[in-house]
């Protein structure tokens, strides 16, 4: 698919993307909505299993190890690197869960992350191991520099996200793996908020984990989990079921064995139908290109800032550079109330964003629109907040 022949044609934009037919739709950063290919993906494996005719072998095998391919066109790495599950916060629980911990070994993230990269790690508590928080100037805001002063003896795991939620801050991965790798460290990965818009390479991982519902536009509960190859035998499994510990005839053996790869780490039958859309929608991704895709999200946050500051909201975050990202949070620094105002006002004139809060409670009105919404509909946005007056 071409990027400009698409905005250029309203009949196909809404073909593909069918949430622009009615709404302005800015909330990728929470549940975004799937593409016409991904629906079209689901819908002809849900007939063929309605009507009995489903080859399981096929879709279960052959097209499971398809997908894995087109993760890996996504992200890097190669296919048996990745594992089909989501949540995302399934991944990060195998991952906390699948390491062997000593008490007083340390893992560096950050409390004000989206609670599923907090939690996973949080409960380690239990075991001796001490949870280090990252303390940045600003919401979100984690940098190398941060990483590397928080570094001890005993720190053993790096857990980040790509992006922050709220703020948008964009970490930069290159960086932070290769201090991780200086100092022989474990680093894992919540790439949720960049994976399908931003370059996320998983060489500079460990682990990662990223369901689809968001930037990927494919269904929620249909995710990738990214293990290294030189990690999989570190990482012990922890679930355990028919589909990933070796079972010849379905029938139960002595010793438990895992099958190869990412494999290893599903348990019982996937998620098919959802898998299938978000594989649909990932072509379309890698089809655009996600350097393009990244450089229109700037294209529209630039329009988008130029426009809030006029109306004299404040913007958090970055606006540009290496640590900007699709997301664009504001603020109403005089009347802070105005806010959740704004955004119910918003979704009554069709536009979709997100209402959210720090931990000191200030609201925010989160905008995060795709490669395929326009200038003109930023416009549109900017339109309903001006109307609304201050």
């Amino acid at each position: 698919m071409d990027l400009q022949s698409l905005l250029n044609d309203e009949s196909a934009r809404r073909a593909a993307f069918p949430s622009c037919r009615d709404r302005v739709f800015f909330a990728h950063a929470a549940v975004a909505p799937v593409t016409q290919v991904a629906v079209e993906a689901m819908d002809s494996f849900n007939r063929a299993s309605a009507t009995g005719e489903l080859d399981y072998g096929e879709v279960f095998l052959r097209h499971m190890d398809r997908i894995r391919g087109a993760a890996s066109r996504l992200l890097g790495g190669v296919p048996e690197e990745f594992a089909l599950l989501g949540p995302t916060s399934l991944g990060l629980s195998l991952v906390a869960n699948g390491l062997d911990w000593q008490s007083g070994d340390e893992i560096i993230t950050y409390l004000d992350d989206y609670p599923a990269n907090v939690y996973p790690w949080k409960q380690l508590e239990r075991l001796g191991v001490r949870i280090v928080y990252l303390q940045p100037q600003e919401i979100g805001a984690i940098t190398p520099e941060l990483v590397r002063e928080a570094i001890t003896p005993r720190t053993k795991l790096l857990a980040l996200a790509s992006c922050h939620f709220l703020t948008g801050y964009r970490l930069d991965i290159p960086a932070v793996g290769a201090i991780a790798r200086e100092h022989g460290l474990l680093f894992c990965l919540d790439a949720i908020q960049t994976a399908g818009a931003f370059p996320t390479p998983v060489a500079e991982v460990d682990f990662l984990s990223a369901d689809s519902h968001k930037w990927m536009l494919g269904p929620s509960s249909a995710g990738v989990v990214y293990v290294a190859k030189a990690r999989q035998e570190l990482l012990r499994p922890s679930l355990y079921g028919a589909w990933n510990v070796i079972s010849p005839n379905f029938i139960a053996c002595d010793e438990i064995a895992f099958e190869p790869g990412a494999r290893r780490y599903e348990p019982g039958v996937l998620n098919a139908a959802g898998l299938l859309g978000m594989e649909a929608s990932i072509n379309l991704l890698t089809g655009i290109g996600i350097d393009r895709i990244a450089s229109r999200l700037l294209e529209l946050k630039a329009h988008l800032c130029e426009g809030l500051d006029r109306l004299g909201l404040r913007i958090a975050g970055p606006r540009e550079g290496s640590a900007a990202s699709g997301i664009t949070s504001s603020t109403d620094p005089v009347r802070p109330g105005r806010i959740g105002e704004l955004y119910q006002l918003l979704h009554d004139s069709g536009v979709v964003a997100s209402f959210r809060h720090d931990r000191e409670g200030r609201p925010y009105l989160r905008f995060s629109p795709h490669f395929y919404n326009t200038h003109a509909e930023v416009e549109r946005v900017l339109e309903v907040i001006s109307e609304a007056g201050t």
